[in-house]
């Protein structure tokens, strides 16, 4: 048996620490010992149960994790045990499906993830499919490593989905850890970036900019009027409401971009026709494959993305509720559990 932080009911506040048989592994999984796991933006939402998304309860929380192989399946060829590993988070998926064989598997209407399809890596031990792995570069540390599944999301939203050039002004909507991994990207790729949040976001306000981002915590009005005036190049909208929809429409140029990469559940309760007038682009984006991950553990391992300003401590696993309560105050950006 192992403990792991267990989401076992959709009420409110329904996770606690649990004792779980020490999982069994297929022919194509191994065995993960998990070292760290990142606390999603997710798993609080699926701790405050105001999530919009499908849980198998009971479920053990964590998706962003990085560990070592500690077993193999008969059939897993290519790794051994010690391996250091991250593992993505698409656990189940079709492999016969189109989207699989077009390299979108993240797009598998089937799929299911850790942490809410299947049991994630709040424990010691997760049973993983081989596919899902990548190794862990030499001189990045596992604690760092855990977090290349939120990197891969920023990736995705503000790299692989829209086109970004040197000089652009961007708007971040929201300063969660995506919005900022994603402020930090647009920084990299060389745009003039401001990330918008609330009073209340002063701590994570600062460590955008940090990244050397300018700060918007009222009105949009003068940074987005610079250039042109006709507003911005393209607005990554982070946030977990649905409403910053709308200023985002507002504040976008004529034929500029929206890249939607926050979860909203509310209904949105105004008219997108100035969209179709300025003939934007609106760019959902979801999760990541494969050639992602790579990439970004390029960048973690060169350096060139810097990750330390938005990690804000490590906890064990017994004091998961400390680590979500930190977090979900705002206090920091991001926790770290460690098994």
């Amino acid at each position: 048996m192992e403990t792991a932080v267990v989401n076992f009911s959709p009420e409110k506040y329904s996770v606690e620490l649990r004792q779980i048989p020490k999982p069994e592994i297929g022919p194509q999984h191994v065995l993960l010992e998990v070292a760290a796991v990142g606390v999603c933006g997710s798993d609080l939402h699926q701790w405050t149960s105001d999530h919009s998304w499908p849980v198998n309860y009971p479920v053990v929380l964590g998706h962003e994790f990085s560990g070592r192989i500690a077993a193999l399946g008969k059939n897993v060829q290519g790794w051994k045990e010690g391996d250091r590993v991250v593992s993505e988070t698409a656990a189940v998926i079709d492999l016969n499906s189109p989207l699989r064989h077009q390299g979108r598997y993240n797009l598998d209407p089937t799929r299911k993830g850790f942490g809410y399809g299947v049991d994630g890596a709040m424990t010691k031990y997760v049973s993983v499919p081989a596919r899902c792995l990548h190794h862990v570069p030499e001189g990045l540390a596992l604690e760092k490593a855990a977090l290349t599944e939120p990197c891969c999301v920023a990736y995705s939203a503000t790299v692989q989905n829209v086109n970004i050039s040197p000089g652009d002004y961007i708007v971040v909507i929201g300063p969660g850890p995506i919005g900022l991994l994603c402020a930090a990207l647009a920084k990299l790729q060389g745009a003039i970036v401001a990330v918008a949040g609330l009073e209340k976001d002063a701590t994570r306000l600062a460590i955008a900019q940090q990244y050397g981002c300018d700060i918007i915590t009222g009105d949009y009005t003068d940074w987005v009027k610079q250039g042109d005036g006709l507003g911005v190049d393209g607005v990554i909208d982070a946030a977990g409401v649905s409403q910053t929809l709308k200023t985002a429409i507002d504040i976008v140029r004529p034929a500029g971009w929206i890249s939607k990469v926050g979860w909203g559940p509310q209904p949105l309760d105004f008219s997108i026709d100035p969209l179709v007038q300025k003939a934007v682009t609106l760019q959902g984006s979801f999760s990541h494959n494969w050639p992602i991950w790579e990439r970004v553990l390029r960048l973690l391992s060169t350096g060139m993305l810097d990750i330390d300003p938005i990690i804000g401590g490590e906890w064990g696993l017994t004091d998961w509720k400390e680590a979500f309560q930190t977090m979900h105050s705002g206090e920091i950006v991001k926790a770290i559990l460690r098994p």
